[in-house]
């Protein structure tokens, strides 16, 4: 049976349109692809090579950019690929690999998302000691700690995931391989491994929410007692951006991750997923950069 498995492939049933309209569809997503993987590229490049951008919230926002690009590519660019194919197939190995990328990369994002949180606290509530406490030793720690939590997601599930006996169908209903879409066709019992899946996902949340709501509910208090106009909106104006992606992402992984099965179909999935596949990559650095000045000056600077 496990020799079966490891033979055979998978074939992604993708998003299910109206074949009058799988020409727009196509052309949306893949503009939206594009649009994602330029933006991202571009804020990479201008932090990189601008040293004004040179310091703790850059650098971590350059590394949100890394994980954006990798994560649409891992998951959208299959999509692209199976919309103008008549085989939507994809392999045993690969599907393994597909599901350890976009779990690694979304596990750096709950780490990244808590400690951009951090950063934000320590530049309005605490801004004197700001280069200490966000040395570039520091950041790169944290840097490589959101790495490191979110491979090590990828790693302990994965091969677990893969480990199942696939003998039934291989018609993947989605158009990446995501866990709950897999185990689906698993014809073994896998209650133990989704509760326990759905523990360590619940402690994945928790941890980074807790460090984002800290931060804020401290960074509340700060400008509460900051008696002046300006001083709040240069607060709201640091961290509306973060707030934003903070609600959106974790939104989407609360209800794929941690809502009970009963409230899912295979229909409700795939919009879910699309959005936070599809459109958070290309939102996240449209929300974090058209309203920062500096980034636009540099654009304009280097581009136009």
């Amino acid at each position: 049976m496990k020799n079966r498995t490891l033979s055979a492939d998978f074939i992604l049933l993708g998003l299910q349109v109206n074949s009058k309209a799988a020409g727009m569809v196509f052309a949306s997503i893949f503009a939206i692809f594009m649009v994602a993987v330029t933006a991202n590229l571009v804020i990479i490049f201008l932090i990189q090579e601008d040293s004004c951008f040179h310091t703790p919230m850059y650098f971590l926002l350059s590394q949100f950019s890394v994980m954006n690009t990798v994560f649409i590519c891992t998951t959208v660019s299959k999509l692209l690929v199976d919309m103008v194919s008549e085989e939507k197939i994809i392999s045993f190995v690969g599907c393994g690999i597909q599901i350890f990328l976009y779990l690694t990369m979304i596990g750096t994002e709950f780490f990244l998302l808590g400690f951009m949180a951090y950063d934000r606290y320590v530049a309005v509530c605490d801004p004197l000691r700001y280069p200490v406490l966000m040395n570039c030793r520091v950041c790169l720690l944290l840097a490589a700690g959101a790495w490191f939590g979110g491979s090590l997601d990828g790693l302990l599930l994965t091969p677990i995931t893969m480990n199942f006996p696939y003998c039934g169908s291989r018609l993947i209903n989605h158009f990446f391989c995501e866990i709950p879409a897999v185990l689906r066709l698993a014809c073994a019992d896998t209650s133990l491994y989704e509760t326990l899946m759905y523990i360590c996902c619940v402690i994945m949340l928790l941890i980074p929410i807790s460090v984002i709501a800290a931060s804020y509910s401290l960074i509340l208090l700060t400008v509460h007692r900051v008696h002046s106009p300006e001083g709040w909106i240069k607060a709201f104006t640091m961290c509306s951006s973060h707030l934003t992606v903070v609600s959106i992402f974790y939104g989407a992984a609360f209800y794929t991750y941690v809502l009970p099965q009963s409230f899912h179909t295979p229909e409700k999935d795939k919009v879910v997923s699309a959005f936070y596949t599809i459109v958070t990559p290309m939102l996240n650095p449209l929300i974090y950069n058209l309203r920062n000045k500096n980034v636009t000056g540099a654009f304009r600077k280097t581009f136009v």
